[in-house]
């Protein structure tokens, strides 16, 4: 197993500087899925070759560690995530095993070789017990560690399942799919509730906003999909991003997105009212796999076919003030840049950031309007 670069930094033999963001993380084969730990500075990632990583990160100079890799998936490893308390890392392959690993060393804990009969796309760990797992056919469980098995199984969806995600209680779990649709079971009663009108395009992505009141699923198309908690049959609103996909999206703050797409562009979206607010980070023309956030919220990391993992500061994003008015801005316009690695930023960058005053501040022009 090939191991990948501690990172892309310069050489040594200069004091180790403070930086605002970790250093990139080189692999040497595309990452197709990361995860940040719920608690301290740890990224985990998977490859297209089927190797698992365990990176410690840092924002002092040459500080990123690689603390252990785990090469038992046959094909590639297609999602990563943490459990609730951090000790374990649930992988999903390609080759349709679902391994739960232990953070600290890299052991595997459990194994599930033949976990579905199609190619698994996801995983989400619901409590300290309870995970879901969603494959290429449409097809979703709900494991118990405790019993060692599913004790929910259903095929609602036509499509692969692209993400889950559940509510507060761990009572509700959301999927999204390449059907278009957006499913919703009730994991308490171990039951499907019902699934949505198809949308246009595959459902890439799903999140909980406003307090839990917004569902909001990213498509294929390049628009934002938005649905009541209460009225999961049809969306309640769309927004129509100037890109080309939604591929990827994860929340920053109760209203704010960032969201990755084919172009390699990293935006930052405001969900009611929605508006582009502008850039955070780009991998120059690779598309973006995945994105993660660190607890807190100031720090996102990504990865792309550019086969790095990058890390962006968005502390700036949770003091903005989106104003329902807007100044009219001529459409097509660069994406205004909302960290100093976003493309086009410059010294000020911060400046019209922090008069929350203004309404422009927080008005992107590379936006429509929503639908």
């Amino acid at each position: 197993m090939a191991a990948p670069g501690e990172g892309c930094s310069e050489p040594a033999g200069r004091e180790p500087r403070l930086r605002d963001t970790p250093e990139d993380i080189c692999f040497e084969a595309t990452a197709n899925a990361i995860a940040l730990h719920p608690a301290r500075p740890l990224l985990a990632a998977g490859d297209v070759d089927g190797d698992v990583y365990l990176y410690s990160y840092s924002c002092t100079e040459g500080e990123n560690r690689q603390l252990w890799s785990s090469g038992h998936h046959l094909k590639s490893c297609r999602d990563v995530a943490f459990s609730q308390d951090g000790q374990k890392l649930f992988t999903v392959s390609k080759d349709k095993s679902v391994h739960i690993l232990t953070v600290e060393e890299g052991r595997l804990e459990m194994r599930f070789p033949k976990a579905h009969s199609s190619a698994l796309n996801c995983v989400l760990p619901i409590d300290n017990h309870v995970f879901a797992t969603g494959d290429d056919s449409g097809v979703l469980k709900v494991w118990d560690l405790r019993k060692g098995d599913a004790i929910l199984e259903a095929r609602q969806q036509e499509e692969y399942i692209s993400a889950m995600a559940v509510d507060g209680n761990g009572k509700i779990l959301l999927t999204a799919s390449g059907d278009g649709t957006l499913g919703v079971f009730n994991v308490k009663r171990r039951r499907f509730e019902l699934l949505s009108e198809p949308q246009n395009g595959d459902l890439t992505s799903v999140v909980l906003l406003k307090r839990g009141k917004k569902v909001a699923c990213g498509s294929s198309e390049g628009t934002i999909y938005l649905f009541n908690w209460d009225g999961f049959g049809a969306a309640s609103d769309r927004f129509a991003l100037r890109a080309e996909s939604v591929d990827c999206m994860v929340p920053i703050t109760d209203s704010i997105v960032c969201v990755g797409s084919l172009d390699g562009v990293i935006r930052a979206v405001n969900i009611l009212p929605n508006r582009v607010l502008g850039c955070v980070g780009q991998h120059l023309g690779e598309p973006v796999e995945q994105l993660a956030v660190a607890p807190g919220g100031q720090l996102l990391a990504s990865c792309a076919h550019d086969q790095k993992v990058k890390f962006w500061d968005v502390s700036a994003l949770g003091g903005l003030v989106v104003d329902d008015y807007r100044k009219k801005k001529k459409k097509g316009g660069p994406l205004r840049a909302l960290s100093s690695k976003a493309a086009g930023s410059g010294e000020d960058f911060f400046a019209d950031l922090r008069d929350e005053a203004e309404p422009e501040a927080a008005a992107g022009s590379d936006s429509d309007g929503s639908e």
